[in-house]
């Protein structure tokens, strides 16, 4: 394509408003009773914010765009266009049920499902870089293993998380003893302090960010630095081996702890106070229940005792609403997310706590969480702000009140996997491990790790120059746009009306307004008859729209 008018495409499109954003209810899936029940209890929460700040809610949705949406989180990529034509064409009062049920509990997406929640929960486990550096002893596909099974079979999120902090045995798959779940701990572990583990499972599962306290007091709170090391005591049966030789998989073992002043039956650490002084700690939850102090591992398995604290805490099942409802709503009743300690309230905090009741009395299933979080009132609306509710922005420090429905950009992975959806799906000829290899090269271009004791990343997927380079001219977008792909050479054998129409619905999950056919139609007539051409013209320019890359 010439890039002249390419560029002359893209700024005329645009002008005219092809994309005009503003950031700013339904198997083998929960009884409708049931559900019914609970989605009452959400939106007459919200409303509640709503009429007492006198927000009057956007618009619902469109058909397509609640669609999209539900698409992207749930299975994480943009729906084809027949899945967008089977939705909108079903006129049922239960059309959204049914498509959820159909995202969740059928065959057809049980393998997408799981492949994006492993995605989700990789990313909070190991990063995007786990696994990666030359001293790590993570195994990706080790940690992807455990969380595919775990998803597809729908293991209960309590289980999910002990297993997670209890497991032993080797990483990789196919070694002896192999457990994927080990994954989780082992590079947090392989330091004398367990300073990783102690701050990602306190943090993780719930959401209490004790490593502020890891060298001084809480600075918000009346939390103490003895909290930390307590917490950290958990940890310290706990340890990380390399195989003998590369071919041999690394393990995580529990093994007795003698304390650091040498006794096993009451097996202590040490930390220094910022005075200087030296304090003693033993394994104490954030609630104050002691256990044993034995560092014996069959008198008292200290990582077996905290996985059943963990799970039995108050503050498990709130931390996971929290975290679900964020996923889909782009915001938590509290933010940050993970930081849930008694300084920082809930901006609705009968709905977190009576909502974290019922995901509990559910038995942790995860599934029903997200069936009742996608078909509420707050989820369904526009992101089209009214006269009335523009300043509901977080953007703007105020609190959340989701009135209208906040927009995201994409994830990286999103993105990825709907591009390979509107190229034709090429990586699906290609094995499991060959197709994570391949999404990892490309994910690597926008992640960096530093190297601290928490492990933080930070992606450059958030609309610098290298991602718009990388959409403008990346093999991606060239595999998408040119005329051998699926989509475009259907488009191309259609009458001119229809080709735009499938182009603005796949990319869009819309039609195209009055004034964009206008314009596409006289985007065809100047390529003078070499239709595709033009048709990789106009791809090309919904494919680099603010409306594609986002949730909305």
């Amino acid at each position: 394509m010439n890039d002249r008018l390419r560029l002359f495409c893209f700024v005329i499109v645009f002008g005219i408003g092809l994309i005009q954003l503003q950031v700013g209810a339904f198997g083998q899936g929960p009884s409708d009773s049931k559900t019914d029940s609970v989605l009452k209890l959400i939106d007459s929460k919200i409303s509640e914010m709503w009429e007492a700040h006198s927000l009057k809610p956007s618009n619902p949705a469109s058909d397509g765009e609640w669609c999209r949406r539900v698409h992207l989180d749930l299975i994480g990529r943009i729906p084809t266009v027949d899945e967008l034509k089977r939705f909108t064409n079903d006129k049922s009062d239960s059309r959204k049920r049914s498509l959820v049920e159909r995202l969740l509990y059928s065959d057809e997406y049980t393998e997408e499902f799981a492949r994006h929640w492993t995605t989700v929960w990789s990313n909070l486990l190991i990063g995007r870089t786990g696994g990666t550096g030359n001293n790590s002893m993570i195994s990706r596909d080790g940690m992807h293993k455990f969380l595919r099974d775990s998803f597809a079979r729908g293991t209960p999120y309590d289980q999910f998380v002990k297993e997670l902090i209890t497991a032993n045995g080797t990483v990789q798959p196919g070694s002896s003893d192999f457990n994927g779940a080990a994954n989780f701990l082992i590079d947090k572990v392989n330091q004398d302090s367990a300073a990783q583990a102690t701050a990602a499972t306190s943090q993780l599962f719930l959401g209490l960010q004790v490593q502020c306290t890891q060298c001084h007091n809480h600075p918000f709170n009346d939390w103490k630095q003895q909290k930390y090391w307590e917490m950290n005591a958990f940890f310290r049966q706990t340890r990380a081996f390399r195989g003998r030789t590369d071919a041999d998989s690394p393990i995580l073992a529990d093994q007795d702890f003698r304390g650091e002043s040498g006794n096993i039956d009451e097996a202590d650490l040490f930390y220094e106070l910022r005075n200087g002084l030296l304090k003693v700690a033993y394994p104490v939850f954030v609630d104050g229940t002691e256990i044993p102090k034995s560092g014996y591992v069959n008198a008292v398995n200290r990582r077996q005792e905290l996985a059943s604290l963990v799970v039995s805490s108050p503050y498990f099942g709130r931390m996971m609403l929290n975290r679900m409802w964020a996923h889909f709503l782009g915001y938590g009743l509290v933010n940050p997310i993970d930081d849930m300690g008694p300084h920082n309230l809930p901006s609705h905090p009968e709905l977190l706590d009576e909502l974290a009741e019922l995901f509990v009395g559910s038995e942790y299933d995860l599934r029903q969480l997200m069936t009742w979080i996608v078909l509420s009132k707050p989820y369904s609306l526009s992101s089209e702000c009214n006269s009335n509710n523009q300043m509901d922005d977080p953007l703007l420090g105020q609190t959340p009140k989701f009135s209208h429905f906040y927009i995201r950009q994409m994830t990286a992975e999103q993105l990825y996997e709907s591009m390979l959806v509107l190229a034709g799906g090429g990586a699906g000829e290609l094995s499991y491990e060959d197709q994570e290899a391949q999404r990892n090269r490309w994910l690597r271009l926008f992640t960096t790790t530093f190297g601290n004791d928490e492990g933080r990343e930070s992606t450059t997927f958030n609309g610098t120059i290298p991602q718009i380079l990388l959409m403008f001219n990346g093999e991606m977008t060239r595999n998408a746009t040119k005329g051998q792909s699926g989509l475009i050479s259907k488009a191309a054998a259609m009458n001119n009306a229809d080709s735009v129409n499938i182009l603005f619905q796949a990319g869009l999950s819309r039609q195209p307004t009055r004034e964009e056919t206008r314009i596409a139609q006289s985007l065809l007539q100047a390529r003078g008859g070499n239709r595709t051409e033009a048709l990789e013209d106009l791809w090309w320019v919904i494919l680099n729209s603010n409306e594609f890359i986002f949730v909305h």
